[in-house]
């Protein structure tokens, strides 16, 4: 058998096997869905706050973040974050004082070693695979609150926005806290998106900015005035 044959052949036998795991990996897929399904039914109406992991406790938006926790806390709402330090923590922190459910949903990333301290220990959750785990996100969040942050925070805002849009979820309240840090993003958005027409008015209203917990709460209490509080899909 000469070279090049030989080459296609181990590339062919690499690649089945390739096809095999690929295969096995699915179980363990499905059992982060059925644990992260199991889990989060359990908990009751939550609200999903986002930001950055590297924001300290000294910093004005994690004092922020803290209050918006809590001020959900006392009125009815479970907090869910990322689980990792900075925002979410001050999210989860904010729960706590609340004595509202305070729930992470975990996952191995550079800047966020371990959980946070403020997370219940029987909602502390763990996953492999970021698409699971932001599908118990968008599914069981009655609410994003949008603290300011980097990528991971830009995916899952527009990734909201994208399944609202196209009306693969029920629309929920998504809020912008922070005017000084989001208005460039907001401008951007009206000066070329809905210039270039590749959106339209209506995906405007998805969003709100504020820069206050009342009006977090606020926005959120009279949104399910009207709709039931439920998972999303």
């Amino acid at each position: 058998m000469n070279k090049e044959r030989l080459d296609r052949v181990f590339k062919q036998k690499t690649w089945n096997e390739i096809k095999t795991k690929d295969s096995w990996q699915l179980f363990k897929i499905m059992s982060e869905f059925v644990d992260g399904f199991e889990k989060m039914t359990r908990i009751g109406p939550c609200v999903t706050i986002f930001g950055s992991a590297r924001m300290t406790p000294e910093n004005t938006y994690y004092k922020l973040a803290t209050k918006i926790g809590e001020q959900l806390s006392l009125n009815g709402y479970g907090v869910i974050t990322g689980g990792g330090p900075g925002v979410m923590e001050a999210g989860n922190k904010g729960a706590k004082m609340g004595g509202a459910p305070s729930v992470g949903l975990n996952i191995d990333l550079p800047f966020e070693a371990t959980s946070n301290a403020y997370i219940d220990k029987d909602k502390n959750i763990d996953f492999d695979y970021f698409f699971v785990r932001k599908v118990m996100f968008v599914k069981y969040s009655q609410a994003f609150v949008v603290m300011p942050g980097g990528m991971g925070t830009l995916d899952e805002l527009f990734e909201a926005l994208t399944l609202i849009q196209t009306q693969k979820i029920d629309k929920f309240p998504i809020i912008l806290v922070g005017t000084d840090f989001w208005s460039g993003l907001i401008k951007w958005i009206k000066q070329t998106l809905l210039k270039e027409e590749t959106i339209s008015e209506k995906d405007l209203k998805l969003i709100s900015v504020v820069d206050s917990p009342s009006e977090v709460l606020e926005i959120i209490d009279k949104f399910y005035q009207t709709f039931m509080l439920k998972p999303n899909f």
